[in-house]
């Protein structure tokens, strides 16, 4: 008797021996098949992140093959932009020279005059032109609205027969290169005439500010 229980006792421990032993391989097993989930998915993540970096980088290059692009155009088009600008002096001193000339009361009338200011037209004519065969175009100007990307005004003039904001004078000619502005336009524009009661208001606005 006690001889089969000691047999009963020893199976039973074999037996959960057996048991131990297949849950300890079940476990690691498991942890392996984790193990291996963790690995793909790490590797997943770093091609992810790659791609990206590529995808960024790529980007980047192409952003930067682009404004290469715009800065060879630009030069090309607008390479001689500060010539032009600084060349406008020319036509300015043209026509003050001929403005003093024309107020001089000791040349007015005389041929000499008529034959300077020839020359000087002549001239101014022929500037305008190579301006303009190198795309350098004068802003229109006189009757026309006031556009602020074009014209700065200067100075306003009553002038009822205008709308207002109406360009009625220019002070000095503007000019554009192309699809940009050289220089402004420096204009007089048009405001309607006030009445008395209406000055008499600003002037006392401007009192009060002061």
């Amino acid at each position: 008797m006690e001889k089969d229980k000691i047999n009963n006792s020893d199976m039973s421990s074999k037996e959960k021996n057996i048991e131990d032993a297949k849950n300890l391989d079940d476990k690691k097993n498991i942890k392996e098949e984790n193990s291996e989930k963790i690995r793909e998915i790490t590797t997943e993540e770093k091609l992810k992140d790659l791609e990206d970096k590529l995808t960024r980088t790529f980007a980047e290059m192409e952003n930067q093959r682009r404004r290469f692009e715009k800065e060879r155009e630009d030069a090309f088009e607008y390479g001689g932009f500060s010539f032009a600008k600084e060349a406008l002096n020319l036509i300015d001193n043209l026509e003050r020279s001929k403005s003093s000339l024309e107020n001089d009361e000791t040349l007015k009338n005389t041929d000499a005059l008529k034959k300077i200011i020839n020359h000087i037209e002549i001239i101014l004519k022929d500037t305008v032109s190579i301006f303009k065969k190198n795309n350098i175009e004068q802003i229109k100007s006189i009757n026309e609205k006031l556009d602020p990307n074009l014209h700065q005004a200067m100075l306003e003039v009553e002038d009822d027969s205008k709308e207002a904001g109406t360009i009625v004078q220019e002070i000095q000619k503007g000019f554009t290169m192309k699809d940009r502005l050289l220089r402004p336009s420096l204009v007089g524009v048009s405001k309607k005439k006030q009445s008395n009661d209406e000055k008499d208001e600003e002037n006392q606005q401007k009192s009060e500010k002061n």
